[in-house]
């Protein structure tokens, strides 16, 4: 098994896909006998394991609670076989400097389109716009210095080529999910820890609130609903979420951040995972939610586009349309018991030992 470095800008105790992927890649190499190191931003609440070395950060002014880590090589990651870019920024940086000082190949993942935050930093949409242009030739500019640039979806490769202009071969690698830890429990012990005994028919969304999210689209949508909405999670649109549901008479119960071990239980109690956000580039959440047998009405663009198989592992609707979202959830629904089944028959092909043999795979081609 080759020797690999990851570096990112997202680690422990941050709960996000990223964080996620980079974790479960790395037990799952580690449980073959290989070597991944993870250089990661240095945070409060984590305390760093054999293998993982945490670097000096600041606080991102633009958005609460993620932090920048300065692109340093610590000396222990240095004799790697394979330099493994999570991300084109500040830690992802050290790791191009570290490919290039001691001519070792470097695999790019393309995790998130960094243009659709734009509106985070941008006080208009000129500049807006103008953000999102920069961003995309940045990307392009660092992922065209990489050997091998992975990314999750045919949906997201399809956009790094054709809209991001990336020259360097792109190949497919889903993130995939631990099978073993997201699967079928009994939801009884977390519904009673979170008052939810009592609360009918739930439908939610586990991960961040980001305003690219659309969010909003699950409450609106809900306000004509027989249904408890139930939200996982933090970030910065949850203030203005709490509001909506307030304001529209939604009964809404906002979890905040849930640790990983609860979460097979989460999507275990929900009737439908709902997931209206068209930016994704897998929807990680989507695949854990199905692999505990739990459908998922989520946005026709995007990765979600090709996540959810109608009629299969949940329904689609279009992005921004409140009332064929309402639809879809109410399709789902219907057809809970049978969709549930079915989600469970295909769990296994998105197990993440299919996605760690692919990414060996990338690592032999490219040494």
């Amino acid at each position: 098994m080759r020797s690999v470095a990851a570096f990112t800008d997202t680690y422990l105790p941050t709960v996000n896909g990223v964080t996620y992927t980079v974790q479960t890649w790395r037990d799952c190499w580690g449980d073959r006998g290989g070597r991944m190191d993870v250089v990661y931003p240095r945070t409060d609440g984590y305390a760093a394991r054999a293998g993982e070395y945490p670097v000096r950060s600041l606080p991102f002014p633009f958005y609460p609670g993620f932090r920048l880590g300065v692109p340093w090589i610590p000396r222990r990651v240095r004799d790697v076989d394979v330099v493994h870019a999570h991300t084109p920024f500040a830690v992802g940086l050290a790791g191009l400097r570290l490919a290039a000082r001691h001519d070792r190949p470097l695999v790019a993942s393309y995790h998130t389109p960094t243009a659709e935050y734009a509106d985070y930093v941008a006080p208009s949409e000129t500049v807006e716009a103008l953000v999102e242009r920069v961003s995309e030739r940045y990307e392009r500019w660092f992922l065209d210095r990489a050997d091998a640039v992975v990314a999750p979806s045919e949906a997201t490769a399809a956009h790094l080529v054709d809209e991001v202009g990336v020259a360097t071969p792109v190949t497919v690698v889903p993130n995939g999910i631990d099978t073993e830890r997201f699967r079928p429990v009994d939801p009884a012990s977390f519904l009673s820890r979170h008052d939810l005994d009592d609360a009918g028919t739930l439908i939610g969304y586990t991960g961040r609130h980001g305003y690219e999210k659309r969010l909003g689209d699950l409450v609106d949508a809900a306000a004509d609903l027989e249904a408890t909405v139930v939200f996982g999670g933090d970030g910065p649109a949850r203030a203005d979420l709490e509001a909506r549901a307030a304001e529209r008479g939604v009964d809404a119960r906002f979890l905040g951040f849930l640790d990983r071990e609860e979460l097979p239980a989460f999507y275990s109690a929900l009737d439908a995972f709902v997931f209206p956000s068209p930016v994704e580039t897998q929807g990680l959440v989507a695949l854990e939610a199905n692999a505990c047998g739990t459908p998922v009405v989520g946005a026709d663009d995007g990765a979600l586009a090709n996540t959810v198989v109608d009629g299969e592992t949940g329904y689609h609707f279009e992005t921004g349309d409140v009332a064929a979202l309402r639809r879809a959830v109410r399709r789902t629904l219907d057809e809970r018991d049978r969709l549930g089944e079915t989600c469970l028959v295909v769990r296994d092909r998105h197990a993440v030992d299919r996605a760690v043999d692919r990414l060996a795979e990338v690592y032999d081609r490219v040494s």
